[in-house]
């Protein structure tokens, strides 16, 4: 987060950021957005212009970044793509955007259609999936979701959450 990684020995933390801290970082590393980074796998962001360049750059060779800030990423996608195999962000006029357009109308589709008492975790999950089938054997660096105006999209996810709603009890129909 802005004041560095989140760690279990930082007293400044939610009680969801704790839990965060237990799942994500056992190790009990702390310290710099920069330290956080070094040799990483993934970076996933949601605060505009927060991450330089050299912390991009010394991510592992193959990292994915998910600077998902709009309209201004963590990190530029050009800048991103000189290091990492995958690069999303939150931004429509590049690859793989990441964009709540993709699941909620296919989620509430898909309640409204069971009339679904309400949206559970598993619905929200069905969801993901459903995404990721529509992606399937096209999966390339610049196609790790699929686009908005992808007409499988809506469809799948509302089947999918309907499905959910069913097999968790929260359908009325």
């Amino acid at each position: 987060d802005r004041k560095g990684i989140v760690s279990r020995d930082r007293e400044d933390l939610t009680d969801v950021k704790r839990e965060l801290a237990e799942l994500t970082n056992r190790a009990g590393i702390s310290g710099s957005l920069e330290k956080a980074l070094a040799g990483a796998d993934v970076f996933i962001g949601v605060s505009g212009g927060t991450v330089p360049e050299a912390a991009v750059a010394s991510m592992a060779p193959g990292a994915y970044v998910f600077a998902m800030a709009n309209p201004n990423p963590e990190v530029h996608p050009e800048v991103a793509h000189k290091y990492a195999a995958v690069v999303a962000t939150g931004r429509s006029d590049f690859p793989n955007q990441i964009n709540n357009v993709l699941a909620f109308p296919g989620i509430f589709a898909g309640a409204l259609q069971v009339r679904a008492s309400r949206i559970t975790e598993g619905m929200k999950i069905a969801a993901a999936n459903a995404l990721a089938d529509v992606v399937g054997d096209e999966l390339a660096a610049d196609y790790v979701i699929p686009s908005p105006f992808d007409e499988r999209v809506a469809p799948a996810v509302t089947a999918a959450v309907a499905a959910a709603a069913r097999a968790e009890g929260v359908a009325r129909r």
